[in-house]
């Protein structure tokens, strides 16, 4: 099917989650190295399959982003090969020169690629991956003993003292623009033929706001101010890339560079500790859950009760997002409160955000159950009134979310948050006293 088109001399481009042409790592060497470069993206077949909404706002998102993309590179004599199939269908029909990509550290990545790789050099063709979507990636940033770090703020003070300019210099990958293959455009797949319908989401804008990255210390916890970047889902499908931002936090805010660390560290932690459905901390696997489903769809639905929970639930349901101080607050009250798994909650948050990432989504809800690497202790139980009180006094966001606060069509609270407290407390205490 695509032997007329991919020939020994065409050197194949592999988009993943780095959906840019400028300051691409993989693109650049690809593009250096070589003429006759195609650029290929594929609809996995082996991930698509597995969504449950045929509205899923990420694969708009993405069929947006590579339309757009298809049109940059006809606008420079060039197209993209947009492919729906499985990739290790579609690597085993063709033979190229070559094959560049950009890294990928999901435990389906790495096992796609492993696969990818054999069937590539079985056939004499070289598999080039480069690190593109992290600043340290790997054993890049390790202890002196060479094992990984499992706590933040050493990590952190290491990623620092290893940064240098190079690190966050970009590629100039324009200058080998005349190296793409001349084509002219390539058939697309309608987004309804890949099997999915479009999402009435909006998707943030890729803007780089300065103002709100030199003032993000101070805004960043109150979810009624525009005090966070929304770049997320661009950093997510790398529309964005990590060094551009990198930076601007060196030059505007500490704070803002420390969420970009977070971000290496649980990359980092997943490369490491792949086995996702296990806690980090194993004593935490014998919690007895309550899990009522009941319970569960309240939460998901934003019924429970609570006002700073039901509208975090409410935001992330409409648009896809939820302001992350809400993100720690909601998570801790499914399972604090309800003492429902935190696996649940994760899975949720991996259907419904815009931006999930399996490696923060994760990383997080195991620190907001204190089972992750370097999580908040056990007896930590947000109190939803307290950080109300705290982050959003005026109610301005609640009431953003919940029109219908103070009436009689508003729930009661779905448990008492002073025995919601003893009950978890006693919960882990059984599940930890032998540790």
């Amino acid at each position: 099917m695509y032997t007329d088109l991919i020939k020994k001399e065409t050197t194949l481009f592999w988009f993943r989650r780095d959906l840019r042409l400028t300051d691409n790592s993989g693109l650049y060497h690809a593009l250096k190295e070589n003429p006759q470069v195609l650029p290929v993206f594929i609809f996995d077949k082996e991930i698509l399959d597995e969504l449950e909404d045929r509205d899923d706002a990420r694969v708009n998102f993405i069929y947006v982003t590579v339309l757009a993309l298809k049109s940059e590179l006809e606008k420079i004599g060039s197209t993209l090969l947009v492919v729906h199939d499985s990739p290790i269908k579609f690597f085993k029909s063709i033979t190229p020169k070559a094959v560049y990509t950009n890294s990928d550290y999901e435990p389906y990545a790495k096992k796609r690629d492993t696969a990818v790789e054999k069937i590539l050099l079985e056939k004499g063709v070289k598999f080039n991956t480069y690190k593109d979507q992290v600043i340290f990636d790997k054993g890049d940033i390790i202890k002196n003993d060479g094992k990984p770090y499992t706590v933040f703020t050493p990590y952190s003070k290491k990623w620092k003292a290893h940064l240098t300019q190079d690190n966050y210099k970009a590629y100039p990958t324009n200058k080998y623009y005349n190296n793409f293959i001349k084509l002219t455009t390539l058939p697309l797949p309608t987004l309804e033929k890949i099997g999915f319908q479009p999402s009435n989401i909006k998707f943030p804008q890729r803007i780089i706001k300065s103002s709100i990255i030199q003032n993000y210390n101070l805004d960043r916890d109150y979810p009624a101010r525009a005090g966070t970047t929304r770049l997320s889902v661009h950093l997510r499908f790398g529309t964005v890339g990590i060094r551009k931002l990198v930076g601007e936090a060196l030059k505007k805010n500490d704070m803002w560079l420390n969420e970009l660390i977070w971000r290496d560290f649980y990359h980092m932690i997943l490369w490491h500790f792949p086995n996702v459905n296990q806690a980090f901390k194993p004593a935490y696997d014998r919690i007895e859950w309550r899990n009522d489903p009941a319970e569960f769809d309240s939460w998901c639905k934003g019924r429970t009760g609570y006002p700073i929970v039901d509208a975090g639930m409410r935001e992330l349901n409409t648009t896809g997002f939820m302001h992350n101080r809400v993100r720690m607050i909601v998570a801790s009250f499914l399972v604090k409160h309800l003492l429902i798994d935190w696996r649940w909650g994760e899975a949720y948050f991996a259907r419904r955000l815009l931006d999930f990432d399996l490696a923060a989504n994760n990383g997080g809800w195991q620190w907001a159950a204190g089972s992750g690497c370097d999580a908040a202790p056990y007896f930590r139980v947000f109190n939803p009134y307290l950080q109300t009180e705290k982050f959003d006094p005026e109610l301005t966001y609640i009431k953003n979310w919940i029109p219908e606060l103070k009436t009689g069509l508003y729930p009661k609270p779905i448990v008492d948050h002073a025995f919601a407290r003893k009950r978890v407390l006693s919960a882990y205490k059984r599940a930890l006293q032998n540790n």
